[in-house]
């Protein structure tokens, strides 16, 4: 690092060098292809690995509404978005999820990610209306583990079977679904997919589900001892393509945060403010992404990405 480094003020010091003094690793957004929207934290479930901290009554990030999501809806298509994705919590417990989807489904695809159970279940006369959207809302399911009561150790006794339960009704519906699951340590991935594909046979797919496979990445706010990513690392292991692939190179997460609607860099890292680029997308955009976060590891070491685009 160069004796000038000295001069920068100790916040932006932070953000701008790791903690040996060499350049942070960053990703410079190159356009708007996805935009993830926060429905909130709150979820009927408490599950105790949520990467969000969410569960019942929770206010960290509050409800959005439509006329919330509908500005940056907006904005997005005159970015020339390709896709607009949701998550929670638990989506369904936004009371105006469903006319969200229905204004933003008017046109783009839209996914939904959900854990399929109660607030789902109860909304499906609702839910049947965005079947006659003109582009398609598809959902992910997590399913966290193939067996039934590991799946439950984490949410909750019964929590398999109801989502299981809420798959068969999306597909009887005709709506896609996808499968979300936790990674295991040292797992031969092929082989731990081919036991999920195993697992859904049966449930109505027409065709095996896209599985998308997540590892840790901890709770809110904890702090988890990973390697530091210097602007070296991102060119010598990644290519220019590589990093145009970061989930942080093509999409926002918008969030409601002491009732203001704030865009953050990606869907992992609303726990740190530092990653508040600003209350527009065309702001958010030009700023660039310091990979500081330790989330930001698990994208760079493994390839990690909420999206399916």
């Amino acid at each position: 690092m160069d004796g000038s480094a000295t001069t920068v003020p100790s916040d932006l010091k932070k953000w701008l060098y790791t903690p040996k003094g060499e350049k942070r690793g960053y990703i410079q957004p190159h356009a708007l292809k996805e935009l993830w929207f926060h429905t909130g934290t709150a979820c009927n479930l408490a599950c105790p690995f949520c990467l969000e901290g969410s569960k019942p009554g929770d206010t960290r990030l509050g409800l959005v509404t439509l006329d919330d999501a509908k500005p940056f809806i907006d904005e997005a298509l005159a970015m020339g978005v390709e896709q607009f994705s949701f998550t929670g919590g638990e989506p369904f417990i936004a009371k105006d999820i469903v006319k969200i989807l229905l204004y933003a489904a008017e046109h783009r695809p839209c996914m939904v990610l959900t854990n399929a159970t109660a607030p789902l279940l109860s909304r499906l006369a609702q839910v049947e209306l965005l079947l006659k959207t003109k582009h398609p809302v598809s959902f992910r399911v997590s399913l966290d583990h193939f067996e039934a009561d590991k799946h439950d150790e984490g949410r909750g006794k019964g929590s398999f079977d109801a989502a299981v339960k809420g798959i068969k009704e999306l597909l009887k519906r005709g709506f896609n679904v996808s499968i979300a699951r936790h990674m295991i340590d040292g797992e031969d991935s092929a082989a731990v997919d081919a036991v999920y594909h195993s697992l859904v046979d049966g449930m109505g797919f027409a065709q095996p589900p896209k599985i998308v496979a997540f590892p840790e990445f901890s709770t809110p706010f904890s702090e988890a001892d990973v390697p530091q990513i210097t602007e070296n690392c991102m060119t010598e292991f990644h290519t220019e393509g590589g990093r145009r692939d970061f989930m942080c190179a093509f999409s926002k997460m918008v969030v409601k945060q002491d009732g203001h609607m704030r865009v953050y860099a990606c869907t992992l890292v609303d726990d740190n403010k530092d990653y508040d680029l600003g209350g527009t997308l065309d702001e958010a955009m030009k700023a660039r992404v310091m990979l500081g976060h330790h989330r930001c590891y698990s994208c760079f070491a493994y390839g990690a990405s909420c999206s399916e685009t």
